[in-house]
């Protein structure tokens, strides 16, 4: 699986679980929340680091 698609699966993760936590007050969906907001984070450190690589050899 691509970064890219890693971003969009995080991304996804997150809008679910902040909508539960929002629209319904679960607890629990906050912290799978921040878990996804973190690992998009991440992500998109590895992909900016992809991109700037393959713009530089070209």
């Amino acid at each position: 699986m691509s970064l890219h698609d890693q971003i969009v699966e995080q991304f996804e993760a997150y809008v679910a679980e902040n909508q539960k936590f929002e629209d319904k007050g679960v607890k629990a969906a906050a912290a799978r929340a921040r878990k996804a907001l973190g690992e998009l984070g991440k992500l998109s450190k590895e992909r900016r680091k992809e991109i700037q690589d393959k713009k530089n050899t070209m």
